[in-house]
C-alpha cells in the first residue's frame, strides 16, 4: 500500500492549489482519510479529515478556505485550497486509514503519504 501526494508549488497571497492523495495497493476500503501540514519549527497539525461517509472536519485555521473531497472510485483524496496566506506555508501530508488484503486475509492499517511543498509568498 502506498499513498502518493501531489500538487503542492508556488502560490501568491490569495491564490489556489489543489492537491491530491492517491492511495495504491491491494486496497479493500478506507475509512478516512486526513491532510496534515508541517510548517518549519512547528509541529505536525491536522488540517482536515473526511469519513468514508462524507463527514468533514477541519482546522479553525482553514475554515472557510480549504475544502476536503474523496473520490472513492479512485481511491483519492482531495485538498482544495483558496485565499491562501503565507501562514500556510507548509510541507503537506495525507494520510489514510484503510483495509488491504495480504496473504489473503484482510488487514488494516493507517499510511503516510510521502509529503507536499506548499509556498505562498509574493
Amino acid at each position: 500500500v502506498q499513498l502518493q501526494a501531489s500538487g503542492g508549488g508556488l502560490v501568491q497571497p490569495g491564490g489556489s492549489l489543489r492537491l491530491s492523495c492517491a492511495a495504491s495497493g491491494r486496497i479493500l476500503s478506507i475509512n478516512v482519510m486526513r491532510w496534515y501540514r508541517q510548517a518549519p519549527d512547528k509541529e505536525r497539525e491536522l488540517v482536515a479529515s473526511i469519513t468514508s461517509g462524507g463527514s468533514t472536519n477541519y482546522a479553525d485555521s482553514v475554515k472557510g478556505r480549504f475544502t476536503i473531497s474523496r473520490d472513492d472510485a479512485k481511491n483519492t483524496a482531495y485538498l482544495q485550497m483558496n485565499s491562501l496566506k503565507p501562514g500556510d506555508t507548509a510541507v503537506y501530508y495525507c494520510n489514510a486509514d484503510l483495509s488491504y488484503s495480504y496473504n489473503y486475509a484482510r488487514r488494516q492499517g493507517t499510511y503516510w503519504g510521502q509529503g507536499t511543498q506548499v509556498t505562498v509568498s509574493s
